[in-house]
């Protein structure tokens, strides 16, 4: 009797990824970077337990596509940030993988030649390589954690991790979160559940052990000693936002009962913004004026920014790429990032030192 295939049967190939060991090794962390990202780091952990009265703010473009064009970026944010840090910590916004709903352009590791050939080989490789440009020029970095072997590759360059809307309730990434170096993020769900977030802080605080890979590239059993540094994300869902004081107040109240740190990020993009760009303005005002009212449990906001305001789709011939402008979702252009950091630097100068500094 023969015994018939039940593995792989939908596999077209497996192809050799080199490991976190060898890309690491092509693009070795240096000093500065490593400073960078340290320094970073120890900003945000501060700031989530009221050492430091700011507030940080993750900024850039919904997705990089062009490292040239990021890095141009990098450099007017880095500008912006060294003018506005006695009230806020900029941390550039990084993101190379993009979760979708139904089909669409994955992101620059998946994809890194926008054509379909999905060389992840080469995507991992450039990716890490612009993330060390970026913190060579001292920024601070975030991205979302959506493949949890990726973290291997690059995590050492990563100052803030987010996980999405989509996965905060996946216990994959959830057990992710718990052996990250960073501070994590969770946002509430795509209809507006919070419950969903909170439940991932309580997890990712945890240890857990899971099936990974380790530097080698090896298979491993991953065992974590958890995540302190666990936080909220409010972006809005169910068809409304849920920045204002009310949904806010709700969010602190919900921290509370689960006896955690009353510390709520506010993004100002997605369902808070209705999807509208030109709304983020007005919901960063909207929660910097609750700050100067006496808000103390708002440590962050996100923005989703760019060169160029709006969006673009990906063209056949790729030279007819808009330089600065997002191929994933629209973002506000460079001169109302500028007004809206500084607008809210203006606001905030006189009080940011008066917050309560107690979690």
């Amino acid at each position: 009797m023969s015994v018939v295939q039940t593995e792989n049967l939908n596999i077209a190939a497996f192809d050799l990824m080199p490991s976190p060991e060898e890309i690491k090794a092509r693009i070795p962390m240096t000093e500065r970077a490593n400073a960078a990202v340290v320094a970073g780091r120890k900003a945000v952990m501060d700031i989530l337990e009221r050492r430091d009265p700011r507030l940080f703010v993750v900024v850039g473009p919904c997705s990089i596509h062009d490292a040239e064009a990021g890095l141009d970026y990098a450099r007017r944010l880095k500008r912006l940030a060294d003018e506005v840090s006695q009230t806020m910590v900029l941390v550039m916004r990084v993101y190379f993988e993009k979760p979708r709903t139904s089909t669409g352009w994955k992101g620059f590791i998946n994809d890194p030649f926008m054509d379909d050939s999905f060389r992840i080989d080469v995507g991992m490789e450039r990716a890490r390589k612009f993330l060390l440009d970026v913190c060579e020029i001292g920024l601070p970095t975030g991205t979302e954690a959506l493949d949890p072997i990726a973290p291997q590759y690059y995590g050492d360059l990563i100052s803030w991790t987010a996980i999405g809307a989509r996965t905060s309730e996946s216990q994959t990434h959830r057990e992710m979160s718990s052996g990250l170096s960073t501070p994590v993020g969770f946002k509430n769900a795509t209809d507006g559940d919070l419950d969903v977030a909170i439940n991932a802080i309580i997890s990712a605080a945890h240890p857990h052990s899971f099936l990974g890979i380790n530097s080698h590239g090896v298979s491993a059993i991953t065992r974590t000693r958890g995540n302190p540094y666990g936080h909220v994300v409010l972006r809005g869902g169910g068809g409304r936002p849920n920045y204002d004081t009310v949904s806010i107040s709700l969010a602190e109240q919900a921290l509370a009962k689960a006896k955690l740190p009353r510390n709520v990020v506010v993004d100002c993009s997605h369902a808070n913004s209705w999807k509208k760009p030109e709304y983020q303005p007005l919901v960063m005002k909207d929660v910097a004026h609750q700050i100067r009212e006496g808000n103390d449990s708002v440590v962050g906001m996100m923005i989703e920014s760019n060169i160029v305001a709006g969006n673009q789709p990906i063209p056949a011939d790729l030279s007819q790429l808009k330089y600065g402008c997002s191929v994933t979702d629209a973002c506000v252009d460079w001169e109302t990032t500028e007004t809206m950091i500084r607008s809210t630097d203006a606001m905030l100068r006189d009080v940011i030192g008066k917050r309560e500094r107690s979690a």
